[in-house]
C-alpha cells in the first residue's frame, strides 16, 4: 500500500446486473485449506534496486520467523524467485477497480465512475489525485481487469493473484481520516456516492423499473445499494475463474469488517469467491484499541462459515509497541484467524513479535 499517501497522512495507513446470479452463490474455485498451519503474509512494494545478497538474506529471515508469503505490490522476477527459494508463496498484489494511469484515462475516460453530482473521477477524482475509480458495471472495465489479471498469472514465478481496491470510493472515511479533509461525513454526501453513469442507471432501471434519478434520496434506496454490491462481486467472482483456469490461488485486502466494508465502501467480501481474504484491520483508523482486532476477525470468521480462509491485516504503524503487535496477533488468532498480514516496517523486533505471537506457549 505504498501509494496509498491519504492514508499515510495520518501515519496510518461486472458485468450487467441482469447476468446470471450463480456467481453470486458458487462455492471457491479454489481455496486454501482452513486445517494446516498457520500462513502468515507480508505486504510488499519490492525495490528494484536492491541485490541478490540483500533479497536472500531478508526472505530466508521471514521464513525463520514464520512468514510464508508474500504480496508483491509491482512485477520483479529477481524478488519473486529470491523469495520462492525460500520457501516463501509469492503472490501479485494488484490495484483493481482503482485506476489512474494515464494512458488509460485518456483512451477511455468513459469507463470512470461517476458520482451523484455528476462528477467523473477521470476529471475530478475525490479526496486525492490517485483516486481514479473505474465503474464495475461496464463489461469493457472486467474485460480489461481479466486481461491483466491473465498476465500477471501467465508468469511462472507468480504464485497467485491478490486483489486490492476492489471496490467503490470511499463513501465515508474511516473517522480518523475526517479531521485530515475537514470533512465530517455523518451521512453520505453526494460528490463521494459512487457510481451514476450511463450505464449504471440503464441497468437498475432494466432490473428494477427505476429510474435512479427521479427519487429524493436515492442513496437511502436499499435496492440501488445491493445493485452496487453486486456489481463487485460479479467482477471479483469472474476475476475468480480466471485464476481457477491458472489452477493459481486469489486473494483480496478488504475493509475490516463485513459490515464496514458494505456500509463505506459497497465491498460484500462474503459473496465472493475467493481463496482467502485479508481484511485490513487497521484499528487506529476508526479510533479503536487493540482488542477490536479480536472483534473484527470473530465478526468476519463466524460470518464466513469456514468458507474460505481470513488472514487478519494489520498496520503496523497503528501500534505503540512490540508488545501490543504481540497482543494484536493473539486476539486475531484466537479469534479465528488463519494467519496474520503485516504491512509496514517489518524489521527483526516485528519478526520477533510474530513469533511470540503465534507461539502457542
Amino acid at each position: 500500500m505504498e501509494k496509498r499517501t491519504f492514508l499515510k497522512q495520518m501515519g496510518l495507513g461486472v458485468f450487467a446486473a441482469g447476468q446470471s446470479t450463480n456467481l453470486l452463490n458458487a462455492r471457491p474455485l479454489i481455496t486454501e485449506k482452513t486445517n494446516t498451519q498457520l500462513k502468515n503474509w507480508v505486504w510488499i512494494n519490492p525495490d528494484h534496486k536492491e541485490t541478490e545478497a540483500v533479497l536472500i538474506e531478508r526472505y530466508k529471515k521471514y521464513k525463520a520467523h514464520g512468514i510464508t508469503g508474500i504480496f508483491f505490490e509491482a512485477d520483479d522476477e529477481k524478488h519473486f524467485t529470491i523469495a520462492k527459494k525460500q520457501g516463501l508463496t509469492t503472490h501479485r498484489w494488484i490495484w483493481t477497480l482503482n485506476r489512474g494511469e494515464e494512458s488509460l484515462l485518456k483512451a477511455h475516460p468513459e469507463w470512470y465512475a461517476i458520482n451523484r453530482k455528476g462528477e467523473s473521477c477521470a476529471t475530478n477524482p475525490p479526496y486525492v489525485n490517485y483516486y481514479r475509480w473505474l465503474c464495475p458495471s461496464r463489461p469493457e472495465v472486467r474485460d480489461y481487469l481479466e486481461k491483466a489479471v491473465k498476465a500477471e498469472l501467465s508468469k511462472p514465478y507468480v504464485d497467485g493473484i491478490h486483489l486490492d481496491y476492489v471496490r467503490y470510493c470511499d463513501v465515508i472515511l474511516a473517522v480518523n481520516l475526517w479531521q485530515v479533509y475537514g470533512i465530517k461525513q455523518n451521512q453520505e454526501l453526494p460528490e463521494y456516492d459512487f457510481c451514476y453513469c450511463d450505464v449504471c442507471q440503464a441497468k437498475f432501471k432494466e432490473l428494477k423499473g427505476i429510474d435512479i434519478r427521479t427519487l429524493e434520496n436515492p442513496d437511502q434506496n436499499l435496492s440501488w445499494r445491493k445493485f452496487r454490491y453486486d456489481n463487485v462481486t460479479r467482477l471479483v467472482n469472474h476475476l475468480a475463474q480466471t485464476a481457477a483456469s491458472f489452477k493459481k490461488p486469489i486473494t483480496a485486502a478488504v475493509f475490516p469488517t463485513p459490515e464496514v466494508a458494505k456500509r463505506i465502501v459497497r465491498q460484500d467480501w462474503l459473496n465472493w469467491n475467493l481463496s482467502a481474504i485479508c481484511p485490513m484491520i487497521y484499528h487506529k483508523f476508526y479510533k479503536e484499541d487493540v482488542s477490536w482486532i479480536g472483534d473484527a476477525v470473530e465478526e468476519g470468521v463466524k460470518a464466513l462459515h469456514g468458507k474460505f480462509p481470513l488472514y487478519a491485516g494489520l498496520y503496523l504503524p497503528d501500534f505503540d509497541n512490540n508488545d501490543e503487535i504481540v497482543q494484536g496477533i493473539k486476539l486475531a488468532l484466537k479469534n479465528g484467524a488463519a494467519g496474520i498480514s503485516l504491512f509496514g516496517n517489518v524489521n527483526d523486533d516485528v519478526l520477533k513479535a510474530l513469533v511470540k505471537g503465534t507461539s502457542k506457549a
